[in-house]
């Protein structure tokens, strides 16, 4: 019904960029929330990025500075310009979306499948 499609990952090297983007499609109602979250092997899944309805946007102490996250110009679009990557960066990044369903008054949590980051000389 709802999906999130995720892409922009690969290897770089420390101190490239790259630039992810997450799109949500189906039958929605609202979107409450869209982000970016990042899990390193062996460990627990952490916040990135978060950009709310309202224009709210919450970065990760880590990433302030380097990483910049925006609105597309595509419908229900969010990208995550990573600069300055760092080998720490290296992770799988999951786009997350609060979403409210067309055929539902409340929200659901959606996780697209995670795309590869790997910074590595």
């Amino acid at each position: 019904q709802v999906q999130l499609e995720e892409s922009g990952g690969g290897l770089v090297q420390p101190g490239g960029s790259l630039r992810l983007s997450c799109t949500a499609s189906g039958s929605i109602r609202a979107i409450n929330t869209m982000g970016w979250y990042r899990q390193a092997p062996g460990k627990q899944r952490e916040l990135v990025a978060v950009l709310s309805s309202d224009g709210i946007t919450t970065y990760a102490d880590s990433v302030k500075g380097r990483f910049t996250f925006s609105r597309g110009n595509i419908k229900n679009t969010v990208y995550l310009q990573m600069n300055g990557l760092k080998p720490e960066d290296t992770a799988v990044y999951y786009c997350y979306a609060d979403i409210v369903g067309t055929a539902t008054n409340y929200d659901t949590d959606y996780w697209g499948q995670g795309t590869q980051v790997t910074v590595s000389s």
